[in-house]
């Protein structure tokens, strides 16, 4: 950057000297900081898959009592049942990332955060539906809650995925990790662990569509 110097002695950048506003280098440093610190793209990347995946759910609440009902044709899942199955499995999910938040935080008071990423991409194939075989464990099965409740459910688990982001925003998420026998994908810090909720849910999307197909051309 060049600087010119001018009466009382401080420094000038050229810009600034050809009548550009002042450069604000308090402001552009903090914003660098909060940049680069470690997990800083992890962290908005599974926040806006989060906020992505579930406004691409919401809508689907709006469908008609028969579109809802529906039992396709090789007797899976209704829409209803698979809503309701998203909150089953996000709530287990989320048990185990909400006592893995409470450790990694602890941890990070004398472990130190390596300056890395996530590697969020090995966790995109399970929001394909058809992409592997997933036997669910029966405690995620619907059992026919009432989906007013069951929405009030799946919009707390979204601001609960928030607010564990927000805890673990300077990188103390890569300090634990679980293992996630799903697709083997082995032990999974807690940024992939969230992440595998909004692909899970991702996956559903697709499943419900099928179904709306169905049902909109049935004979």
């Amino acid at each position: 950057m060049i600087y010119s110097a001018n009466v009382f002695g401080t420094m000038k950048t050229a810009k600034e000297s050809m009548g550009h506003p002042p450069v604000n280098r308090d402001l552009t440093e903090q914003v660098d900081r909060i940049w680069f610190m470690p997990y800083t793209q992890t962290v908005l990347e599974v926040r806006d898959s989060i906020i992505d995946t579930f406004r691409e759910i919401y809508p689907w609440f709006e469908q008609s009592a028969d579109a809802l009902g529906y039992k396709p044709a090789d007797k899976g899942w209704t829409i209803a049942e698979i809503l309701e199955h998203i909150t089953l499995t996000s709530h287990f999910l989320l048990i185990v990332a909400t006592n893995g938040c409470a450790k990694a935080l602890k941890r990070a008071q004398s472990q130190a955060i390596d300056n890395s990423e996530s590697d969020l991409s090995k966790l995109t194939v399970i929001g394909t539906r058809g992409t592997f075989t997933w036997i669910r464990p029966e405690h995620m099965e619907p059992k026919g809650k009432a989906l007013s409740d069951v929405l009030t459910t799946m919009r707390a688990q979204q601001e609960q995925c928030m607010q564990l982001l927000e805890k673990l925003k300077n990188g103390e998420g890569s300090l634990f990790k679980v293992t996630m026998s799903v697709n083997k994908l082995g032990r999974i810090d807690l940024y992939q662990w969230i992440y595998f909720i909004a692909q899970h849910a991702k996956r559903h999307i697709g499943q419900m569509q099928s179904n709306l197909d169905e049902w909109q051309h049935r004979g």
